[in-house]
């Protein structure tokens, strides 16, 4: 159930198409109870987007038979950090879902409308590319259109300069870097529009496993970086969703 959804339902009772009762079921409850799990089937009309599944420390049955149930629900479906054996039963359950191998993301009908505003999410090297990929699938998932500039790092300075203009165009741009985490406070110095910093766990031995790149980030001396949690993907693409939204219902960016 998302926002869209239940105006159109509101008018039809209003104009006497759809019995009251006939709406209500339409409605539906606002969980489903799994019993190992009670999943948030109203997070879209909440929140603007529904609940993700976070597949780690999940059986592969447990995930199947929530996918299940937001099928049968006729509910989207967007699962995080999804494991080959776990995606190899998901896809068999749901054949007309994607599987996205290097995001680890499983999903199924997850755009309600035209993508709307634009999130830029830049990945500083081709080794940041899951995380960098989670946040743009995660916008894209909320109804952003997401535009993807990958390879873009400080080693090679030149290699941001053509991107800048459609930074500049953006709604958020997202940054998503491990090694030392300078790239977020580069862009952050050269454009005026929000900038999610995304550390990631790529990296030698003295990054600590992506500690080094996000202490760099809690550091920038750009201001207004904001910093995510290591690897934290979804997280970004959460975030740069709901700035992206706000803008486009002020009316701030077009489709």
């Amino acid at each position: 159930m998302d926002s869209q959804r239940l105006t159109s339902l509101l008018e039809s009772v209003a104009r006497g198409i759809l019995p009251v009762d006939q709406a209500a079921a339409s409605i539906g409850s606002a969980t489903a109870d799994l019993g190992f799990a009670r999943l948030d089937l109203h997070r879209q009309l909440r929140c603007g987007f529904p609940e993700a599944i976070f597949a780690a420390g999940k059986s592969v049955a447990e995930c199947v038979a929530i996918a299940r149930e937001l099928v049968a629900r006729n509910a989207r479906l967007f699962m995080t950090r999804v494991t080959d054996e776990q995606a190899a039963a998901l896809r068999a359950a749901v054949p007309d879902a994607s599987w996205h191998e290097r995001a680890r993301v499983f999903c199924r009908d997850m755009l309600p409308t035209e993508p709307q505003g634009l999130v830029v999410v830049c990945a500083a090297g081709t080794s940041d590319l899951a995380v960098a990929e989670e946040a743009a699938l995660t916008a894209e998932a909320c109804g952003a259109r997401v535009e993807r500039r990958h390879d873009v790092g400080v080693a090679g300075l030149h290699r941001l300069e053509p991107v800048l203009p459609l930074l500049r165009e953006a709604s958020v741009v997202v940054a998503v870097a491990g090694m030392e985490g300078a790239l977020p406070s580069v862009i952050a110095g050269l454009i005026d529009r929000p900038v999610i910093a995304v550390p990631t766990s790529i990296g030698y031995g003295t990054s600590f496993g992506g500690l080094a790149a996000l202490l760099a980030m809690l550091n920038s001396c750009a201001a207004g970086v904001t910093v995510t949690n290591i690897d934290n993907g979804f997280g970004a693409g959460c975030a740069a969703a709901r700035i992206n939204h706000m803008l486009v219902r002020r009316g701030a960016h077009g489709n």
